[in-house]
């Protein structure tokens, strides 16, 4: 764990991460500007380092309703305005982008950032950059498999344990992509990880696991869903053509599903939960998805640091 900079006495950690949609307030149908949505982001990198979050993460999306398709310039900007928290790709796109050029722009931040940069690599769950960048989208899996090398990367993986067991033969931490669900049906693709990085000759306790899924906190349950679904609904239609099931997300409250919005208690229970279930190295929730406002997110912040990520911490230290 040391060689990616990961430390378990110090309990599992706990970050955030943003895709950088810049989508309009389903209530007001308002939308801020791109200039202020990316200052936004960049302070919320702050608030959660001085909130003692971990890791920090923005993502690229090439397609109308996002403002980070140039993610690393804006991490380059966090990097500058952060002194301590872990600050990475959530993810690079390295399908339709030249490794060597991803290598040396995170090389770069990472000298910016005294030590602090890191690389999650995926291969879209949008497919319309392909065309956008003049790539044919029948090689969609040999386009990613021919860019993999010895990048110190982490892979992005969606539900399906095909892509888990891709990353064990590889023998690279996995960052696997939780929306929703029982937390059992990701056990299955953690488990496939494990072992076929144990059948390739590496150790599985030597690579660590990182769960990613919707967040969001409020003083209970009920007012955190009523809250987020509006957000969550609008922005998946925006950015993938359909809203969210109403039943599906309601369902999120259960305490093994992996959907983790609710009161700071209940997030707290289902967190250790699925820490007890997949034995992962680090939680990452996407909170800000479809046009919250700042000071919601302002408002998640200070309920995880006063009180979600210190129940986290003591219970998860080794």
């Amino acid at each position: 764990m040391e060689k990616y900079r990961i430390d378990q006495s110090k309990g599992m950690e706990f970050g955030l991460y943003t895709l950088g949609d810049h989508m309009p307030n389903p209530h007001t149908g308002e939308r801020i500007s791109a200039a202020q949505r990316l200052q936004e982001i960049i302070e919320l990198a702050k608030l959660a380092e001085q909130a003692g979050i971990d890791f920090f993460s923005v993502g690229e999306s090439h397609q109308e309703y996002f403002a980070t398709q140039a993610h690393t310039v804006v991490l380059a900007a966090i990097a500058q305005a952060t002194n301590t928290i872990k600050i990475a790709s959530s993810s690079s796109i390295i399908s339709t982008s030249d490794p060597v050029r991803v290598y040396e722009d995170f090389a770069t931040i990472d000298l910016l950032s005294k030590g602090r940069a890191e690389i999650v690599a995926g291969r879209a769950s949008r497919v319309g950059l392909f065309e956008l960048l003049g790539y044919d989208i029948r090689y969609y899996e040999e386009l990613y498999e021919a860019q993999e090398g010895s990048l110190p990367i982490w892979r992005a993986v969606g539900g399906h344990p095909a892509s888990a067991i891709k990353a064990g033969h590889a023998g690279v931490p996995m960052f696997l992509a939780t929306l929703g669900g029982p937390a059992s049906s990701f056990k299955r693709s953690i488990d496939a990880y494990r072992d076929a990085a144990k059948s390739s000759g590496f150790e599985p306790d030597d690579l660590p696991v990182a769960t990613a899924g919707f967040f969001y906190a409020a003083e209970t349950t009920q007012q955190a869903q009523d809250e987020y679904y509006p957000y969550i609904n609008e922005g998946m239609k925006l950015s993938n053509g359909g809203g969210y099931p109403r039943d599906a997300f309601y369902s999120g409250a259960y305490p093994h599903n992996v959907m983790n919005i609710g009161s700071p208690q209940q997030i707290i229970e289902k967190i250790l939960y699925q820490h007890e279930l997949f034995g992962h190295q680090r939680y990452i929730g996407q909170m800000d998805f479809g046009g919250v406002p700042f000071e919601k997110l302002m408002k998640n912040i200070e309920l995880i640091g006063t009180e979600i990520l210190p129940a986290i911490k003591k219970y998860t230290a080794k």
